[in-house]
């Protein structure tokens, strides 16, 4: 029987024809990274391979690191195994691993989004036979209304909170998320300060996107200067001795999660908006669609009630276990971070 391209193992995807890892969770000699986020990205392994766009990312994350950058769709062949990065649009520098050999092309999403944010390279399908997918938000009960309607929700909130003489805390986590909302939040309304957190990968990323001013808050920062304007901050920066000094403060978290009813008040935050850095229940089975795959793996998310629904139409589906935690992992900011900043 014939070995697959790509195999599951307790060190991550590993393309044993190749000698190579795709975004694996235990150190490795040679690795593919698909995106920054710390569950796809680890350290430790000897040599990485990256979009060039998330070469900045991960040496500000991972230190002093062997790692060369690709453009979107260059080849490179690794003992004879033809490998291709393409945009997945979930964060800047993210891309979807296409990997072929023989005649036969498997694509690893890593995560990924189908919406257009202004800021990630928009997500392009890529034909092949077997796709890994995430779903994170596997579920019929995940919709996303469009980023528009929810930016507009979110600067009205804070041109409300500056009427009422409040300072806005805006939560979304550091990488990603943080870069988006600062890309459209309305400006007008206010001025933006960060979380050191926020403001450390921020300048990491103005070099290769455009971004509105911001200024990190330090010990420094007067509470009165914060008054009626916005605080983007990591989400563990919520609860912490930090946050203490902007009061009085309203909070609001942006993640997929506030879908769910009661997540805002499990969070104790005064306001959920619904916007996510991954696929909602249609976006995966478009994408899904739009490969031509009649082999899909599904990872990290509601593998089992995903894949259940995609044989049920007909798709060869199963699920696969891995050490990736979607939205769960990029919200982490250890306390240190958090209490330093």
């Amino acid at each position: 029987m014939k070995s697959p391209l790509l195999r599951f193992t307790d060190k991550g995807i590993y393309c044993e024809v190749a000698g190579v890892y795709l975004d694996p969770w235990k150190a490795v000699d040679k690795a593919i990274i698909s995106h920054g986020h710390s569950d796809h990205s680890r350290w430790g392994h000897q040599q990485y391979i990256t979009h060039h766009n998330n070469v900045p990312i991960l040496k500000h994350r991972l230190g002093d690191i062997v790692v060369s950058g690709k453009n979107w769709e260059e080849p490179f062949t690794i003992n004879n195994v033809k490998f291709s990065l393409h945009p997945a649009g979930h964060i800047v520098g993210s891309s979807q691993i296409r990997v072929e050999h023989q005649g036969e092309v498997w694509v690893f999403t890593g995560d990924y989004k189908i919406e257009d944010d202004g800021l990630a390279t928009p997500y392009q399908p890529v034909k092949c036979h077997t796709f890994i997918t995430e779903c994170t938000f596997g579920l019929p009960a995940f919709l996303w209304r469009p980023q528009r309607e929810v930016v507009d929700d979110i600067n009205q909130w804070w041109a409300t909170n500056k009427t009422n003489g409040q300072t806005s805390v805006l939560f979304g986590y550091t990488l990603g998320k943080a870069q988006r909302l600062l890309k459209h939040l309305d400006t007008s309304i206010g001025k933006i300060y960060t979380h050191g957190a926020v403001e450390n990968m921020t300048e990491v990323l103005r070099p290769i996107i455009t971004l509105p001013p911001t200024e990190r808050i330090t010990g420094d920062t007067k509470k009165e200067a914060l008054k009626g304007n916005l605080v983007l901050a990591p989400p563990s920066a919520h609860g912490s001795t930090w946050i203490r000094k902007l009061v009085p403060y309203v909070t609001a978290t942006a993640s997929g999660w506030m879908a769910f009813r009661g997540a805002r008040r499990r969070r104790a935050i005064d306001k959920g908006f619904v916007l996510s850095d991954h696929c909602d229940w249609p976006g995966l089975l478009s994408a899904i669609k739009a490969t031509g795959a009649e082999k899909v793996i599904c990872t990290h998310g509601y593998t089992e009630i995903f894949s259940k629904y995609l044989r049920e139409q007909g798709y060869d589906a199963r699920t696969e276990s891995t050490q990736f935690e979607g939205e769960a992992a990029e919200v982490n900011v250890t306390q240190d971070q958090v209490e330093t900043a």
